[in-house]
């Protein structure tokens, strides 16, 4: 446990000067922001729209960027950038030769991926949020406070998490045994347009493959109202796009212990 602990912080310190590691920082906020300034412009189109409808449009918008492609290439860089700390150094061989269990190393480094991935989306939700309510504020005609939305939006973003995890997993591994940059953005980049292709067609089998996930969990997570003059919306979580990214994720990472433990990193 120690030593697992050592790796993690010892990824915290490596890359926290990265791009990596800003790029989970600054995309949620300049992309809310945007959306926000967007918003404020135009809020005299939008003074008679009821609060549910303003928040559906702001979190929608920021939601139809942010989903389709951008959540699976950030997933993507996130998984070069963390291994790129010693593929540019050639400390692979030092690494794995240090008094600490490859299993502690090679966890806490996933450990340390799937961190950035929910600081990223946590503060998508936190500006979403912030920025919604600060419209209210500014533009008063924006009737964003007759609505609270707060839990529905941790909701979509704790399924869009989900969703990822298993293009996390496969990119994680791909990235620590390749080197160049290429070869897993490359490989990234073809299946996640492969997956917004098959997701969009609406391909019967399309949620066996994890880089379609994000999109589907977008198109499968629609809110439904229940309860007396439909006051509450429920978003479904668990859906077998989200299983199937789940269960891929757990047997990629496990995997990729076996095939790194067995392979030479060069």
């Amino acid at each position: 446990m120690k030593g697992f602990i050592l790796s993690l912080q010892s990824e915290f310190y490596k890359s926290r000067k990265t791009l990596g590691f800003w790029a989970a920082i600054l995309l949620p906020l300049i992309l809310t922001l945007l959306v926000f300034i967007g918003f404020y412009v135009k809020s005299e189109k939008m003074t008679n729209m009821p609060g549910i409808l303003l928040w559906m449009r702001f979190s929608g918008a920021i939601l139809g960027i942010m989903g389709s492609l951008l959540l699976p290439m950030f997933v993507i860089f996130v998984a070069y950038s963390v291994n790129s700390v010693e593929h540019k150094a050639d400390t692979w061989k030092t690494l794995f030769s240090l008094p600490i269990a490859k299993w502690s190393v090679y966890s806490a480094k996933y450990l340390y991926a799937l961190f950035l991935v929910i600081l990223s989306l946590g503060l998508f939700a936190l500006f979403t949020i912030g920025f919604g309510n600060l419209l209210g504020l500014l533009k008063p005609g924006l009737k964003f406070s007759e609505y609270h939305m707060e839990v529905m939006l941790l909701q979509v973003y704790f399924k869009l998490f989900l969703s990822a995890l298993g293009i996390l997993s496969i990119q994680f591994l791909l990235s620590l045994l390749w080197a160049d940059f290429l070869k897993p953005m490359g490989i990234g980049f073809v299946c996640t347009i492969a997956g917004v292709i098959m997701a969009t067609a609406n391909w019967e089998y399309d949620f066996w493959f994890p880089y379609a996930s994000p999109m589907m969990a977008l198109k499968t997570m629609m809110p439904h109202t229940k309860g007396q003059n439909n006051s509450q919306m429920v978003i479904d979580i668990f859906t077998k796009d989200v299983f199937v990214s789940i269960v891929i994720s757990a047997i990629v990472f496990i995997a990729g212990y076996y095939i790194v433990q067995k392979k030479s990193v060069k």
